[in-house]
Order: C-alpha cells, then structure tokens, then sequence
C-alpha cells in the first residue's frame, strides 16, 4: 500500500532560556533581541507530538530539542500540516525565517 504523500509535519519546539548559554545557539543567532523566545523548528514524517517524545527520549534527536526542549507550539504550525515533502522542506525554512525575523532565537537543522 503507498504511502499518503501529505504526511509531513513542520513543527516548532519552544527550548528553555538555558540554550542561549550555549555558544553554537549565540552564533547561530546574531539579531536575537532580548526577551524573545527560543524555537527549535524542524520536519518530520511523523505526527509531530511523537517527534517531541523521540527528540526528548534522544531518538535521532537534535541536542537543542533533546536538552531544552520545553514544549511544542502548534499555533505557529498546524495550520501548514500536513504536506508533501518538499513543501514540507520549504516551510521548515521558511517558519524558521519568520521567527527569526521577529527577533527570535532560532535553530533550523
């Protein structure tokens, strides 16, 4: 039986205050302005709660998810899921760049 083609998911992390600590976060991110958020955007094949509980179990997990992760944030996703793959792939970027654009601290994969 094939696959339905829409079944990824953009999906957003909120990640703890804590990961601005991080070097690799700061340098990622040069026009953070202080008091915004932190996101960890990223796309997967699966339903994204279970992506959360795999990043946060450390199953192919990304570090920042995996150690920071606090919590999903459908609000800045669901109304984009599901799609296609490469759909998928280009708003991952492009929620990233929105974010990013209003001051946030962000890791895109």
């Amino acid at each position: 039986m094939a696959r339905n083609p829409l079944h990824y998911h953009v999906y957003v992390v909120e990640l703890s205050q804590r990961v601005w600590d991080e070097p690799g976060f700061r340098r990622a991110n040069p026009d953070y302005l202080f008091g915004q958020p932190f996101f960890y955007v990223g796309m997967t094949g699966l339903d994204p709660d279970i992506r959360f509980d795999r990043h946060k179990a450390g199953v192919q997990a990304n570090r920042f998810a995996r150690d920071y992760g606090v919590r999903l944030r459908p609000e800045l996703y669901d109304q984009f899921n599901p799609m296609a793959y490469e759909p998928a792939r280009k708003m991952e970027v492009e929620l990233a760049r929105r974010l990013r654009v209003r001051g946030c601290g962000v890791w895109q994969a």
